[in-house]
């Protein structure tokens, strides 16, 4: 056998290998959150979930003109908003 038949060998051998040691539930997709809350001071200009009437604002999902305003915000799981840099809480709403 070649030396790179046999190498391309192993390398297959080693990745059968691998595959058959890795545990399913590495693969799992995560359980969707129970509740989201909106996080106000995040949104980046046309990404904003919604925003504020207030304030000569708008009402409308894509409308942010100015990246993080305070107005303006995105939906994220409950208990995360607090932990990205500028996230303000601004309320929760139950999952769908």
């Amino acid at each position: 056998m070649k030396k790179s038949h046999k190498m391309a060998s192993v390398a297959v051998a080693n990745i059968l290998l691998l595959g058959s040691t890795v545990s399913p539930s590495a693969f799992a997709v995560p359980d969707q959150p129970k509740n989201w809350e909106k996080c106000a001071g995040i949104a980046k200009a046309g990404k904003n979930d919604c925003g504020s009437l207030a304030e000569g604002g708008h009402g409308c999902a894509g409308k942010a003109e100015i990246d993080n305003l305070d107005t303006e915000w995105v939906y994220v799981p409950e208990g995360t908003c607090e932990k990205i840099t500028g996230g303000v809480k601004a309320g929760t709403k139950p999952a769908k």
